[in-house]
């Protein structure tokens, strides 16, 4: 679907502020005040908010788990199931055999590998979800993986490994399970909201597509199913040409993220280091907002620009947590009034910026 022609002036119109903008210092990291949110792209009750930023930083050295998982360079498997590989030093992982909340990795690349916090590894004994945005080294010996199960009632596979499965690497969890594993940090969190998005599904639909919905306990499948995934791609395809076509439009201006509406209510906005990074997440991001927005059963009402902007602005926090791994990156949780806000920042060389930053309203 093209842009509406009145929505691109919008746009277009938007980007004359930016020349106001001050230069970033790079080993400060990006603050929401340097964003600049443009006019809404809507399909049925879903909102997104292209984000522009003042500059841009070099993400090419950077490796995601998409392109990991595809090229084998990323070896994702259950503990206990894979040869420790000693290279440069030693990252314990726990012995024994395989438990739900924890998964090992090893990045046999040579470029430092993105892991995002709700990014979903189907496979093993059961699908798990990425609960912290972090950095894994070039080349790393093997890691435990913060993990969360979302797939309460299997514990069985014919194969330990994880991987690409029908041409997706690593789906998006829908923003309300991404937030149960980010901040509640709580695996009966995660599975409650887990059940109640498959409830919601299939409320939505026939009895017989219920019946098949109700029938697996995989988050990643349940929103795979063929029911479901036409209702999500009626939202998601359309609204991903149109915001894709846009980035390149306004590659030259720095398309970094967006912020997102459900039913009029500002949710959430995912927010990168650089346009080519943005490019590689947005057809999962897109489809994982549009899915949060199927199982939504909230009234629809219209969220604007400039709620938008404020609410991407706002980040003066009551409590911050830091947990960091010298050299290698910074992770930062920020807990303001009314919303949690997660920025993964790298400290690895010429670096010193953030990769991404996560903002939820609670």
């Amino acid at each position: 679907m093209k842009l509406k022609a009145f929505g691109l002036i919008a746009v277009l119109a938007g980007l004359a502020v930016l020349a106001s903008f001050p230069g970033r210092d790079v080993n400060a990291g990006e603050t929401a005040s340097e964003y600049k949110v443009l006019a809404p792209i809507r399909h049925g009750n879903l909102t997104v908010f292209p984000v522009v930023a003042a500059a841009s930083h070099n993400t090419q050295q950077f490796l995601t788990l998409d392109e990991g998982l595809r090229s084998g360079e990323v070896v994702v498997t259950e503990s206990g199931s894979i040869q420790p590989l000693m290279r440069r030093r030693v990252i314990p992982v726990r012995p024994g055999g395989a438990q739900v909340n924890q998964l090992v990795l090893v990045n046999n690349s040579k470029r430092p590998l993105i892991l995002l916090a709700g990014e979903i590894v189907t496979g093993g004994k059961q699908d798990r979800v990425i609960g912290k945005d972090r950095l894994i080294p070039a080349e790393s010996d093997p890691i435990d993986l913060g993990v969360f199960c979302v797939e309460p009632g299997r514990w069985t596979g014919a194969s330990a490994a994880f991987g690409v499965s029908g041409g997706v690497a690593s789906p998006m969890a829908a923003p309300k399970v991404r937030a149960k594993a980010m901040a509640d940090k709580d695996q009966a969190q995660v599975w409650n909201e887990v059940r109640s998005a498959q409830a919601s599904a299939a409320a939505k639909l026939s009895t017989s597509e219920a019946v098949i919905v109700n029938g697996t306990t995989s988050y990643a499948r349940v929103m795979a199913a063929p029911a479901v995934k036409e209702q999500v791609d009626s939202v998601a395809v359309p609204m991903e040409k149109e915001y894709r076509s846009l980035i390149q439009q306004l590659r030259d201006r720095n398309a970094v993220g967006v912020v997102v509406a459900v039913n009029g209510r500002i949710i959430w906005a995912d927010m990168f280091a650089s346009t080519d990074l943005l490019e590689k997440y947005w057809p999962k991001l897109v489809r994982s907002y549009a899915a949060e927005a199927f199982v939504s059963e909230a009234k629809y009402t219209e969220a604007d620009t400039k709620a938008a902007q404020a609410f991407l602005d706002d980040l003066q926090g009551r409590h911050q947590t830091v947990d960091s791994e010298p050299g290698l990156y910074r992770h930062t949780e920020i807990r303001g009034d009314g919303f949690r806000a997660f920025e993964l920042t790298s400290l690895l060389p010429k670096t010193g910026f953030d990769l991404h930053m996560a903002k939820m309203a609670e």
